[in-house]
C-alpha cells in the first residue's frame, strides 16, 4: 500500500517548510488514515541528505515512522505500526 501509486499526496511541504502547523496536520491525518503521504518540494532539499534529515525530523516531531521513502515523496505511519 505504501508503495501503491494509488495513494495520493495529502500533505505538501512547501517554501515555509516544517512547522507546527505541518506537524499537527500530519498526527490529525494519522489518527484518521493508516498511512499519510507526504511530498517535499524539491528546491526545499535538493539532496537525498536533506531529505532524510527533514523526513526524519518530521517523524520524530509527529511520533510516527517513515516506513516508504523514495526522491522527494515519503509515506509515514503511526509510530510502531506497519
Amino acid at each position: 500500500m505504501a508503495k501503491s501509486e494509488s495513494l495520493r499526496v495529502s500533505i505538501r511541504i512547501g517554501k515555509d517548510g516544517v512547522n507546527t502547523s505541518l506537524i499537527s496536520e500530519l498526527e490529525n491525518q494519522l489518527e484518521k488514515r493508516t498511512v499519510v503521504k507526504l511530498k517535499i518540494n524539491k528546491g526545499m532539499a535538493p539532496n537525498k541528505e536533506d531529505r532524510n534529515q527533514i523526513f526524519t525530523r518530521i517523524a520524530d516531531q509527529s511520533n510516527s515512522s517513515v516506513i516508504f521513502q523514495r526522491g522527494n515523496v515519503a509515506v509515514f505511519c503511526k509510530a510502531g505500526g506497519q
